[in-house]
């Protein structure tokens, strides 16, 4: 999946997990690709200027044209904003976590263990190819800023990484329950 990024880390009982997912959403305008909407918009938007220099209009219509430049600086930061939110996956044989990270910086997490845990995808209105995995009762949304495709490949790859962590706790438990 483009948007994934996939890596091991060290928890803090010193083992890695065998998976780890770094989800967020994609952006298609960089920062740079930003300054350049800015400047271009912003000698677009002065032409009607040049010829009202010096008229009292000039600073009305001015007026208008910042306030047009400030609207759009804001309105794309906003979408920079929301696109700072990330979900962190990571799976041992004996535990799956999620954290999801928001824009203001809260973190909110979910644990479970592999075993119980179910990977379902739901058409919906709002989302086809809705991710859920639950366990316990309890459910949570993933990737739900995901492309369709991408919630189907990652559902995929859940499963058979929940598979993998069945398959190693059975055999380190010695395939005792």
């Amino acid at each position: 999946m483009s948007d994934t990024t996939i890596d091991t880390l060290t928890s803090a009982e010193g083992e890695e997990p065998l998976l780890r997912y770094t989800l967020w959403p994609h952006r298609s305008l960089s920062v740079g690709g930003f300054r350049i909407v800015m400047a271009v918009s912003a000698v677009l938007m002065s032409v009607p200027l040049y010829g009202i220099i010096g008229t009292t209009a000039f600073w009305f219509v001015g007026a208008f044209i910042l306030i047009d430049l400030l609207l759009l600086y804001g309105l794309i930061g906003l979408t920079y904003r929301s696109g700072r939110v990330r979900e962190v996956v990571e799976l041992w044989p004996d535990r799956l976590r999620i954290e999801r990270i928001e824009p203001s910086g809260k973190r909110k997490s979910w644990e479970a263990n592999p075993h119980w845990v179910r990977v379902d995808l739901h058409d919906t209105r709002k989302h086809p190819s809705y991710l859920v995995l639950s366990s316990a009762g309890r459910h949570i949304e993933l990737g739900a800023f995901l492309t369709p495709a991408e919630r189907r490949s990652l559902a995929d790859e859940l499963r058979i990484a929940l598979a993998q962590a069945r398959t190693v706790a059975a055999s380190t438990s010695g395939g005792n329950s």
